[in-house]
């Protein structure tokens, strides 16, 4: 019998489950990539990729990595350090109740919160369904004919609708009107954006102050933030009767039961669909509405869904317009909107399927008569209340009592909000039971009991709704849990986002999102929080807030960070307006000059004309770089005007230029800052820092480098990192620190998605964010290299090295074979994939970048669908198969191409089940390929009425 051999412990390293989890390949699989690249280590394909000359010297390092459960007790014990005490404080924030249905299949729901934005729609069917249910909800309550698939918050939609109304009125005047009910961020943020363009803001009452005949527009609040309720019809009339436009902020819960905006004559409505059961989160994300009267539709900024058919005539939706008006008119543009709030508006939309138009009826008199019982008691108490009707919102005159009451109700943990010198305002929501009354009232000194007050209407009769909302079937089904669950499943089935496959999309970086970071969203002490609320029941954010802060300076070279800019673009555009600023405190007013390259994104040139700045493109060399004689010429041409530069690195190009600094030193020579757009930042964490370079100000991709979900195409958070000379110029904000500046509604933007960037920093911890940066630079190379005997990848820097990203050159196979750039990403369907980038940011050809969380065997997976895709071309080509009639021609293929006749001359196997395709798992489009042409000349944004897709498919 054998002898059992000992066991025996040894020395050994502790498994990194931190970076295992986010970093895709193994030790071995590495020395594979490394080895088909052709390099000996990590370190050698970094040195000869990454110039020296912008290598950091020093490692990032704030401590020891956390484990999971470290990193989740430690986030715990910060949301504890929040008080989550009742807040009443209204201005477009409100308590909610979010469907736990909700919560768990659309919120906590990988399938939904990793998906990208559908740029692809025969792989996006269910999201753009639920977008085009809000779409219709959004547009029945406003009574006005089209609505977009959501902006970013009820501020920047405000913004927006401004930039809207000087450009389609016929007014010649260079004046706005607000409302001065509207919500305070509203005000700010509509002033910050009017500022740089020269256009005048006027904010007064808008019964008796507005001069319809000096303004190009004007907007009303609607219920008033203080409670008011005004008919704006005279008003809007006047303002037509002088070729201007009328703007109405409504509550949309209130419009379940006021005459609607539409009902009005408005031209335009925004606002917040955040209290349709989307919790407040310290901010957000929440998604804003806008709807326009159907002469506006292509004037609207953002995302719309339309209604299309597929090349078998069935039913099929889209992004209509897709080519937004930052690309089209770039430096033109008056609005710079690339992304949206999708996870948030689908979960908008499912409330009110959840609800139906009762349910939301129901919760909005509810809300109503609540309020109508404060008012009641307090006025029984002695207390005169304002004003006579109301839908939520009441403003109680207190006199020299005020700091009393609102100690008082303090102690009940309740916050009230001040209003003036002497005046309370109180604004209940859906959460808002009898016992919240009773202690508001007993705040107040009083001792009711909330049973016994009788209910009553506080809203006049002539200002009830007579027309009806939420009429299409889809909100009059799925009542049961059973049958919403089935719905939203079956809506998420129709989709591919990461929980599925790689989606390798260039600039656009889809890397894991951790569930273990994940999960403290949901954490009432982390949702529920109303972003004014005192500073001292938000300790938690603030601890968050501060460290984060610190951690990202420490990676980018800054010395301050803003995280109010709620995506990218908002970030851009708050970088470039501290730019501003610091010059004409500095007395250069004149300098409004700014230089960007022709290939950077078009929110770059949109972003730089919002802020008031005069664009100067710079030509590009044949290899991508920037063309450095061309940007000292025209640098030098305008240094007496010059204020910016706007470049990307690594490029957009997907390569390390060699000159950053130079470029960076020609602009301060010139007297100009150096924006440095922080889009490619998961290529420089770790190795180099912008702040080091040269650069003063960058946005940070949050929903990129630091994990934040994309969601479907948002939320997103784009906070801005400054150098020392620049933070006093940061942007403000009324509900902090009363600076002008303000470019979002909330202090700290989308607040409640900071903890995943957080808890991603301190589980990977600065070792662990380096190494995923160098790996993202080695699955990039190493799809660069299984590609060669394919394709060409367009642009490489020294030693023929890419970054963490590749353009791939497909437009040889639309000249030999006519296989357009369409033709491979629809193939790619086929296999399994979302495509990569398409023809950005050169026409006809594919951009890729697939991360650090990237196994090699998805990598491999990749590689061999793309190889196929090259094999199938060449057979086109050499007459194999036809150049019309032919895979590529006709992906993707769906379920319905299994069965019945075959006419193809292919064989059915090969459409349905190409090589590297899972067979038992397949992922299967819902749709054959759409027809976008159809979609844009038969415009439909709403959900049509089901007979009409019995007519689309005839």
């Amino acid at each position: 019998m054998e002898k059992a051999m000992a066991f025996e412990f040894t020395d050994y390293e502790p498994y990194d489950f931190a970076n295992r989890r986010h970093i895709g390949p193994s030790p071995a699989e590495m020395e594979e990539m490394l080895a088909a690249i052709g390099v000996d280590s990590l370190d050698a394909l970094i040195d000869s990729t990454v110039p020296k000359g912008i290598r950091q010297e020093e490692p990032l390092d704030w401590g020891k990595a956390l484990t999971e459960r470290e990193a989740l007790d430690k986030l715990r014990a910060t949301a504890n350090r929040n008080s989550n005490y009742t807040s009443l404080l209204g201005q477009g924030y409100h308590g909610t109740i979010t469907p736990p249905v909700i919560q768990r299949t659309i919120l906590e729901n990988p399938a939904w919160y990793t998906a990208y934005t559908p740029y692809q729609p025969e792989i996006s069917q269910g999201r753009l369904e639920a977008l085009l249910n809000y779409q219709t909800m959004v547009s029945d309550l406003t009574g006005l004919d089209v609505a977009n698939a959501s902006l970013l918050d009820e501020a920047t939609a405000a913004a927006e609708a401004m930039a809207i109304a000087q450009r389609v009125a016929k007014s010649k005047a260079k004046t706005f009107f607000v409302d001065a009910e509207c919500h305070p961020q509203t005000i700010d943020v509509v002033k910050t954006r009017a500022e740089p363009l020269g256009w005048t803001v006027v904010v007064g009452d808008p019964l008796t102050e507005l001069d319809a005949s000096a303004v190009f527009g004007a907007l009303f609040q609607y219920p008033g933030t203080n409670g008011h309720i005004r008919d704006f019809t005279d008003a809007i009339a006047a303002l037509h009767g002088e070729n201007a436009i009328g703007i109405v902020a409504a509550d949309p819960l209130s419009l379940a039961l006021l005459k609607s905006p539409g009902e009005m004559n408005a031209d335009i409505a925004i606002g917040s669909t955040q209290r349709f059961g989307v919790p407040m989160g310290y901010g957000g994300p929440h998604a804003a509405y806008m709807a326009v009267r159907e002469a506006f539709k292509r004037s609207t900024p953002g995302r719309l869904v339309g209604v299309s058919v597929d090349a078998r005539g069935n039913p099929a939706l889209r992004l209509a317009l897709q080519t937004r008006e930052q690309h089209i008119r770039r430096e033109k543009a008056t609005s710079n909107i690339c992304t949206a709030q999708v996870l948030l508006a689908v979960m908008a939309s499912m409330y009110a399927v959840f609800h139906g138009p009762k349910g939301i009826q129901a919760i909005a008199q509810r809300v109503h008569k609540r309020t109508a019982a404060l008012a009641d008691g307090l006025s029984k108490l002695g207390f005169a209340v304002e004003p006579e009707t109301f839908f939520d919102t009441i403003t109680i005159e207190a006199g020299d009592q005020r700091e009393a009451i609102v100690k008082a109700a303090l102690g009940e943990e309740i916050n009230l909000r001040r209003v003036g010198e002497t005046k309370i305002a109180i604004t209940l929501d859906e959460r808002s039971r009898g016992d919240i009354v009773e202690a508001v009232w007993r705040a107040f000194g009083g001792d009711m009991a909330f049973d016994d007050m009788a209910p009553r209407v506080a809203i006049d009769e002539k200002q009830f709704r007579r027309t009806d909302y939420l009429t299409h079937p889809i909100f009059h089904k799925n009542r049961a849990e059973s049958e919403m669950t089935r719905y939203i499943r079956r809506l998420s089935d129709r989709d591919l986002a990461l929980d599925r496959a790689m989606i390798p999309l260039g600039s656009c970086t889809m890397k894991l999102n951790a569930t273990a970071e994940m999960l403290p969203i949901s954490w009432p002490e982390f949702s529920e929080l109303h972003p004014f609320a005192p500073a001292d029941q938000a300790e938690g954010y603030r601890e968050l807030i501060d460290d984060l802060s610190d951690k990202l300076c420490a990676i980018t070279g800054y010395d301050a960070i803003s995280m109010q800019p709620n995506s990218g673009a908002q970030g851009e555009y708050a970088g470039l307006l501290t730019i501003r600023a610091w010059h004409r405190a500095n007395g250069d007013e004149h300098r409004n000059v700014c230089l960007i390259p022709t290939s950077a994104h078009g929110t770059n040139p949109a972003s730089a004309q919002m802020a008031g700045m005069k664009v100067v493109p710079v030509k590009a060399l044949e290899n991508g770089d920037i063309d450095e004689a061309d940007f000292r010429e025209k640098a030098e041409k305008h240094a007496e005007n010059l204020a910016a530069c706007m470049i990307t690195y690594p490029s957009t190009h997907g390569v390390f230029e060699e000159n950053v600094r130079t470029i960076c030193d020609i602009t301060h020579q010139n007297g100009g800052q150096v924006y440095l757009d922080g889009a490619n930042l998961n290529a420089l964490v770790g190795l180099a820092r912008p702040g080091d370079v040269g650069a003063d100000v960058s946005h940070l991709n949050l929903h990129k480098t630091f994990c934040i979900p994309h969601g479907g195409g948002g939320p997103g958070m784009g906070p801005i990192g400054v150098k020392a000379h620049l933070t006093e110029h940061l942007p403000g904000h009324c509900m902090t620190d009363g600076r002008p500046g303000a470019v979002a509604a909330a202090p700290y933007g989308s607040a409640s998605i900071l903890p995943i960037s957080w808890s991603y920093c301190l589980m990977m911890g600065g070792a662990g964010l380096t190494q995923a940066t160098r790996v993202a630079i080695l699955n990039a190379n190493y799809l660069a290299a299984r590609l060669a005997d394919g394709y060409k990848v367009l642009y490489t820097a020294r030693n023929g090295r890419v970054a963490h990203e590749c353009i791939v050159d497909t437009r040889p196979l639309n000249e030999s074979a006519g296989i357009s750039v369409d033709d491979v990403a629809k193939r790619l369907i086929d296999c399994g994939f979302h495509a990569p980038t398409m023809s950005w940011p050169v026409a006809g050809t594919l951009m890729m970048e697939p991360t650090e969380s990237e196994t090699k065997a998805e990598l491999d997976r990749f590689c061999d669908a793309m190889l196929l895709i090259r094999r199938e071309a060449k057979d086109v080509e050499e007459g194999r198969l036809d150049r019309e009639n032919n895979p590529l021609k006709r992906a993707p293929h769906t379920v319905e191409d299994l069965v019945g006749e075959w006419d193809r001359p292919y064989p059915r196997e090969t459409g349905c089940f190409p090589p590297g395709s899972m067979r038992v798992d397949k992922y299967w489009s819902p749709v054959n390929r759409v027809d976008n042409v159809y979609g844009d000349r038969n415009l439909v944004c709403s959900c049509p009425p089901m007979e009409a897709y019995d007519e689309a498919a005839e």
